[in-house]
């Protein structure tokens, strides 16, 4: 069995522990790697239970600068410039000669 794969005998978390999991997450301002077991999602929900939760107005303020930040598509620096970028259509695309 690799590593990525729980053993037939680790149940999965259930979807109360995922939603769980989730909100505090959120409530706490971080980020989680998803439990691969119910015994993992309850080791994260301890932990987190543990977090002092991020203020309210911070996590409004973050959501409001990211729907801002979206809406004059500013922090697109992921975004792939096709007419630069890019040649070809579909599965024939591919990168340009000499890009940076």
């Amino acid at each position: 069995m690799t590593e990525h794969q729980p053993s037939p005998a680790e149940p999965p978390p259930t979807a109360k522990q995922q939603r769980y999991l989730r909100q505090l997450a959120l409530q706490r301002g971080v980020s989680f790697v998803p439990p691969r077991t119910r015994a993992e999602a309850s080791r994260a929900i301890d932990e987190l239970k543990r977090r002092a939760p991020e203020p309210v107005a911070d996590r409004r303020r973050e959501v409001r600068a990211v729907q801002d930040d979206m809406a004059v598509r500013r922090g697109d620096a992921a975004r792939v410039r096709h007419e630069i970028e890019t040649e070809g259509c579909g599965s024939t695309a591919a990168w340009k000669q000499g890009r940076s």
